[in-house]
């Protein structure tokens, strides 16, 4: 019992250290990613900034906004974010991924998936679009005052870059979407530049999208593990 009030008194301080905008995101129930994972985003972002990196910024999976609100709230408001999802029903997975990923869609399919905190499943939601808008609104980074550019459609279909990238923050769960990612993004990384990879210890295609994609690349690159998998470049000596 004491070490239950113990370990919740410890959660309740740590989670107070973490930045205003990480909290009311977690507290609306707006993503996946703990806290920490948010403070990750939070300081790869104001790190940035700090250091003058040039580059856009990139969220290719965004769900309910949650991760998206929090890196427009650290960076400056004229450095551009672009934010690519569907805003609606996850794509089905391919035969490269394997039997975890077929499951969990399978379930999302059904209508039976559940969401954060009681809530729907983002991807039932019928203005998904709308929702995300509002959510940023709600939380002080109004995408209109901010720079935040928000992209709908497939990530083969509408994920094009050709300028340099100082951060992208990559949540396409399956193969096909995360390697789609991978190919567009990671040629126009600026030096020290970062990819976050959401979902590398969760599902195989996302996994064997990064070990494939990158088993050339090793030497151009720093693999840091946080939270999530940070694949930093390195800048040539």
């Amino acid at each position: 019992m004491l070490n239950r009030l113990y370990s919740r008194a410890r959660r309740w301080v740590d989670e107070r250290s973490f930045p205003p905008i990480v909290r009311a995101v977690s507290r609306d129930a707006l993503t996946y990613l703990n806290h920490a994972a948010l403070n990750d985003l939070h300081q790869r972002v104001q790190a940035i900034e700090r250091h003058r990196q040039e580059g856009i910024l990139i969220e290719a999976g965004c769900a309910l906004g949650g991760s998206a609100i929090v890196i427009a709230a650290a960076k400056s408001t004229q450095r551009r974010l672009y934010v690519y999802d569907v805003f609606g029903m996850i794509p089905p997975p391919s035969e490269n991924d394997d039997a975890d990923v077929q499951e969990r869609y399978a379930v999302i399919r059904s209508g039976q998936s559940t969401g954060l905190k009681g809530h729907a499943y983002y991807g039932y939601e019928d203005n998904l679009l709308g929702k995300v808008i509002d959510n940023f609104r709600r939380h002080g980074v109004a995408i209109e005052d901010n720079n935040v550019h928000l992209v709908r459609g497939l990530f083969q279909d509408t994920l094009s870059v050709n300028e340099p990238v100082a951060l992208a923050h990559v949540d396409g769960d399956w193969f096909e979407s995360v390697l789609t990612c991978l190919q567009r993004i990671e040629p126009h990384l600026t030096d020290n530049g970062v990819m976050v990879i959401d979902d590398y210890d969760a599902w195989s295609g996302c996994r064997k999208a990064v070990d494939a994609y990158f088993s050339d690349k090793h030497s151009r690159y720093d693999f840091v593990r946080k939270t999530r998998l940070h694949i930093v470049r390195k800048p040539p000596r």
